[in-house]
């Protein structure tokens, strides 16, 4: 959108009760602002939408404006009405000259600035329309203490690309935020989102027992809260609702339903229910299409106007097959749409596929950095280790990728959350749900203004790519992180003010614990480094001497600790937004439901070298009968990513140490979880790819190569396209298997490795086969 970049500046003088005009540069000074509702804008919205400017504004200009009932030159009024209306307080509604205008489409709205009576217009397709209309006066307003700023001419009219815009922000234990928040932090975080356009809201209800030591009220109590907060504010309320019963037993069955209906009868405003088909679930689609169709039955008794929506998770090919044929056997009308979530067949055949009557809704996962649906691309180690699977993940770049490789093909979505620290991914997915074209720079700017103030809007903007940057690549080699913390110390410094702001305490811990993870990384991998290099002399310093002085060695910074004032930052900052905003950054300290539900704290210390390992191999050696065992183990773990001169060794899923693979390194996927993320595994060993790609290229034609695996499972192996028989076949971890390479291949100096998968579909995904380590040894 391209405007002329001149202000009107207003400005309430508190101190004052005389107007002063003052024409300078364009400017207009005033004493107040005040707010004009027309008629056909009812209750509870008209009095939600009131108080939202009433508070927004104030918090951020100590202004507060009040109801008025017409215009007042000296003062800035703000009139509230609908596309419907003609007058408002006797003065002419500002006419779209387009009846097609996107401001007349549901939803839509025209915010337009009229000087002569010196009055912003909300002017709203419907009610709701005016919520956005408000959240796009309050998002472009540059607000600091006592100071507005508006660029002229102000005349916005828009309507959302996609009709459903919605994230998951249920109150339940296995959030790591939600569930230590009161009624009133909801209510803030819902309007909040809904600044930037989103319009609905999915909860869990309280179907099964689960109970959180930081439960403010209990689960039904919220449930209704959060209920009539979107009633208030004109938005959808959906609940997502999992069918765990066996339906195949009828008391079951009974029982299932009988639970659902107590739940809907509690609900006092209700959108939709999504029902997930597998994720959680064992259900045949048999069983749960009439299960839901009696549901339906009693749900249209006390909310006539909701739907039922199902998604295919966790179906194999023959359930998903059954659903179709009943779908197009039967086009039930109890059903209203099909979500796609993780483990949902192809999002672009499910749009393809269903008939069109009924609607597809994306449930996109934006909160899991590991084992998840959209894992980072090229996420170093050092991270899925230490920052694990829900860590503060600000991805503008990344989810908007993903935003519009997945939107196209539905109606919308209701993102996938499990708390506050993927913030800006929810605003990265409802300003493109409102405007697919909309640049994201645009987004983070307006994401900056709104909840830090316009003077430091674009720095911080700045400050959050840069954050991601910190994420994409070996992190060893990322110079840009030390950068990325400078940069965010100074705004610390510029900017006090902003030190109790939850989401600006989050930015802030992510650019400490990236700068620390870092220097850990590059400091405990030369220990490791160098302790190899003492081994290399077991035979001068004797076995027992060499692993003695190597162990020393490689867990020196237990002894002394890298950068400890960054350690302590970071432990500050997870006890200020735990106070915040209820951030569970620890199981032991903050009561986290699991090490895998955002307990950053518990991980951040995690080794980043193999000391561990290296400690349990040293004791195995210790039992060993001879020397020349201890020898021969020893030098296999020395040289396990060193081979020697014309050798090749890759960490298959480490993006810092796999140079020859070409399939994508995803460690935030194929990273194991073992002894809750304590494993004493080597590191190499808990990232994985199932069917790796790898290319050598300037190999000695001459020489004669022997390929080693390290994995679980099966490999089976081709180069050049020619299927290997192994010499050596362990299939545990950490063992290894060798396939001679026939010398024909090297011919031409060059080598493709591929894998065929393993037939394992009787298998649960976490026994399948698995690649870890691959070297390509010179004989």
């Amino acid at each position: 959108m391209a405007i002329k970049r001149f202000s009107i500046i207003l400005v309430v003088l508190l101190l004052s009760t005389t107007f002063l005009i003052k024409a300078q540069k364009n400017s207009l000074k005033i004493h107040a602002i005040q707010i004009i509702v027309s008629k056909d804008l009812k209750p509870p919205m008209k009095d939600t939408y009131v108080k939202v400017l009433q508070e927004e504004i104030e918090k951020r200009t100590s202004i507060r404006p009040e109801l008025a009932g017409k215009p007042k030159g000296d003062v800035l009024s703000v009139i509230l009405c609908m596309n419907s209306t003609s007058k408002v307080a006797g003065n002419v509604v500002p006419a779209i000259k387009d009846a097609s205008s996107t401001a007349n489409k549901p939803e839509g709205f025209r915010v337009v600035y009229e000087r002569n009576i010196n009055a912003f217009w909300v002017i709203g397709a419907d009610e709701r329309g005016v919520l956005f209309g408000i959240g796009e006066l309050l998002r472009k307003a540059k607000m600091m203490n006592g100071d507005i700023t508006f660029d002229e001419p102000f005349d916005v009219a828009s309507s959302p690309a996609y009709p459903i815009r919605g994230h998951q922000i249920g109150y339940r234990n296995t959030a790591n935020s939600y569930d230590a928040w009161d009624i009133k932090q909801y209510e803030q975080y819902i309007r909040d989102l809904a600044m930037f356009g989103n319009n609905a809201i999915e909860n869990i209800p309280p179907i099964e027992e689960d109970k959180s030591v930081h439960f403010k009220i209990s689960r039904e109590e919220m449930n209704k809260a959060i209920s009539n907060i979107c009633r208030n504010y004109g938005m959808y309320y959906w609940i997502w609702t999992p069918i765990k019963a066996d339906l195949t037993k009828s008391d079951e069955y009974a029982k299932e339903l009988k639970k659902h209906v107590a739940m809907l009868k509690s609900i006092p405003y209700l959108s939709d229910i999504f029902i997930p088909g597998g994720d959680p679930g064992d259900n045949h689609p048999r069983e749960v299409l009439p299960f839901i169709r009696d549901l339906h039955k009693e749900l249209v008794k006390y909310h006539p106007d909701a739907g039922i929506w199902l998604s295919l998770q966790g179906f194999s090919e023959e359930q998903v097959d059954c659903f179709y044929k009943y779908i197009d056997d039967n086009m039930p009308t109890w059903l209203r749409g099909v979500v796609s979530g993780p483990s949902s067949p192809n999002e672009a055949e499910t749009r393809y596929r269903h008939p069109k009557k009924y609607k597809h809704r994306l449930y996109p996962d934006i909160t899991h950095n590991v084992r998840c649906q959209f894992p980072p691309h090229n996420f170093d180690q050092a991270f899925a280790l230490t920052i694990g699977r829900e860590g503060i993940n600000p991805m503008p770049v990344f989810y908007s990728h993903v935003f519009h490789d997945y939107a196209p093909f539905s109606d919308g979505f209701v993102t996938y959350s499990d708390g506050c620290h993927d913030d800006v991914n929810k605003v990265i997915w409802s300003s493109l749900g409102w405007d697919q074209q909309e640049d994201i720079i645009e987004i983070m700017d307006d994401y900056c203004r709104y909840f830090f103030g316009p003077r430091v809007a674009k720095d911080a903007a700045v400050g959050i790519f840069a954050l991601e940057r910190n994420w994409v690549g070996p992190l060893k080699d990322n110079g840009s992180v030390e950068a990325t913390l400078k940069f965010w110390k100074d705004l610390e410094k510029q900017y006090p003010e902003l030190a109790g702001n939850w989401r600006w305490q989050m930015l802030q811990l992510r650019a400490v614990y990236d700068a620390y993870e870092r220097r850990r990384l590059i400091a405990e991998k030369d220990l490791e480094i160098k302790a190899n290099e003492i081994l290399a002399g077991m035979d001068t310093l004797g076995v027992d001497k060499a692993m003695e002085m190597a162990l020393s060695t490689i867990t020196e910074t237990e002894r002394d600790p890298v950068s400890p004032d960054l350690r302590k930052q970071i432990t500050d900052y997870c006890d200020v937004l735990f106070h915040s905003i209820g951030l569970q950054t620890s199981v032991e300290k903050y009561h986290a439901r699991s090490a895998e539900r955002g307990a950053i704290l518990d991980f951040v210390d995690y080794p980043l070298n193999n000391r561990w390992w290296y400690e349990d191999e040293f004791k195995k050696i210790d039992t060993m009968s001879t020397d020349e065992a201890k020898r021969k183990r020893l030098e296999i773990i020395r040289t396990w990513e060193n081979p020697g001169p014309g050798s090749y060794y890759d960490d298959v899923s480490n993006i810092a140490n796999s140079p020859h693979v070409r399939s994508t390194v995803d460690d935030a996927t194929d990273f194991a979880w073992w002894d809750n993320g304590m494993s004493r595994r080597r590191l190499s060993s808990q990232v994985f790819q199932y069917e790796p790609v790898l290319e050598y290229k300037n190999l000695d034609p001459n020489a004669r190569y022997l390929i080693r695996i390290s994995g679980y499972g099966d490999a089976l192996i081709r180069v050049d396209g020619e299927r290997l028989e192994p010499v050596i076949y362990n299939k545990e971890l950490e063992t290894f298997k060798e396939f001679v390479v026939p010398r024909r291949l090297v011919g031409d100096m060059e080598l493709k490795v591929t894998f065929d998968k393993p037939e394992e579909s009787q298998l649960n995904w976490r026994k399948y086969s698995k690649i870890t380590d691959v070297w390509l040894i010179k004989r």
